[in-house]
């Protein structure tokens, strides 16, 4: 061989190295790699324990609107599919029909002048149904309508409460600090986001809505409540207005106030260690881990995450056992996975979704300009 064609050879073989190298560590970054992210000691309440997680870095994550935003400002409008017509903008292409509701299927615009964040999970209450969001996602700013991916919440219902969607009664006057009216989008507690993010499964999620709905009756009974009580809860079809009745909500505020107290307390002296995030245990079983980009970004969803996170520990009937540190960081580094699914929408976002031994993690990454950097990782156990 020639001392071209060797080096030539040597070049390539570097290349497809470094190549191979870089690929590695950009699905470790989409998963945060086995240094990315610390787990500190937990906060615990009950049967629900929250272990916050800090990280050597944060990003500047300001620029994104959350529904909660979109939705009080109005900038943000959410609708069934038939009802979008006068909402399209004006381009020279042709804009995609929109003929008529659909259960699986919303519309919305984002008159903002910000990219919106959405969350799988983050429930929106009108419409003919009440619906989750099945997939996190970034919405440019000023976009034409964009079809989401939702699931019904509300089994039973087809008739129209509303013309667009809005946020759920439960998550008011929910925030540190004293009542507040300010609206915001109920997030589903870990189970039933569990159907919806990852089985995907419209029978699933309406099997999980029911059976949840059935453990609520069964635990406002226990707690001693009026019979009625437990009566209107079984026969209200909507996911929503079951975590909206009194009783419930004094039940999840029970266990969701301390703990957000205690980690609002302490997020705020961990902010120079970039806190962004929790690992979740109910019942010394570890369940879900949430992961954002930012200090900031974890504040804004807090309130609802926490509530999410106390409606299964309100539901979960079992002893009380201790879990430790050690277990709730090899769960936030264990995201070595049997099979690997992309989506991506060009220079906008990057949604990669993992299945392991035991769990399902999803990272949802920012594509806009002066980006590039994981916004939110979830990751559930199975």
């Amino acid at each position: 061989m020639s001392p071209k064609i060797f080096l030539a050879a040597a070049v390539l073989v570097i290349v497809a190295g470094i190549v191979a190298i870089d690929q590695r560590e950009a699905l470790a970054g989409d998963f945060g790699g086995a240094s990315g992210y610390k787990v500190l000691e937990p906060i615990r309440h009950g049967n629900l324990t929250v272990f916050p997680v800090v990280t050597g870095k944060s990003y500047a994550t300001g620029e994104f609107l959350t529904l909660d935003e979109g939705l009080r400002s109005g900038d943000v409008v959410v609708t069934e599919a038939g009802t979008v017509q006068g909402l399209v903008r004006r381009h020279p292409m042709p804009t995609v029909r929109y003929d008529g509701a659909q259960v699986n299927r919303l519309v919305l615009v984002n008159n903002s002048k910000r990219p919106l964040l959405l969350l799988a999970g983050e429930i929106v209450s009108g419409g003919k149904q009440d619906r989750v969001i099945g997939k996190d996602r970034i919405i440019p700013a000023e976009s034409d309508p964009v079809d989401l991916s939702v699931f019904c919440v509300e089994p039973g219902r087809w008739v129209a409460t509303s013309e667009h969607f809005g946020a759920s009664e439960a998550m008011y006057g929910s925030t540190v600090g004293g009542p507040t009216h300010a609206p915001m989008a109920m997030m589903a507690q870990p189970s039933v986001r569990a159907k919806a993010m990852g089985d995907k499964d419209q029978g699933e999620v309406w099997a999980e809505v029911r059976k949840q709905k059935a453990a609520v009756s069964e635990s406002v009974e226990v707690a001693g409540a009026a019979p009625a009580v437990a009566d209107e809860i079984s026969r209200t079809s909507s996911y929503a207005k079951v975590n909206e009745n009194e009783e419930v909500r004094r039940q999840v505020d029970a266990v969701a106030k301390p703990i957000e107290e205690n980690y609002q307390s302490l997020i705020r002296q961990l902010r120079d260690r970039n806190a962004v995030g929790v690992v979740v245990a109910v019942n010394g079983r570890i369940i879900w881990a949430d992961i954002f980009a930012s200090t900031d970004l974890l504040q804004k969803y807090w309130p609802k995450l926490v509530r999410s996170y106390a409606s299964e520990a309100v539901v979960t009937r079992a002893k009380d056992v201790e879990v430790s540190v050690n277990r709730a960081q090899a769960f936030l580094e264990d995201m070595e996975g049997r099979r690997e699914t992309t989506e991506s929408e060009p220079g906008v976002y990057r949604h990669t979704e993992v299945n392991g031994d035991g769990f399902k993690a999803f990272s949802l990454r920012s594509l806009l300009p002066k980006t590039g950097f994981e916004v939110h990782v979830a990751k559930m156990a199975e």
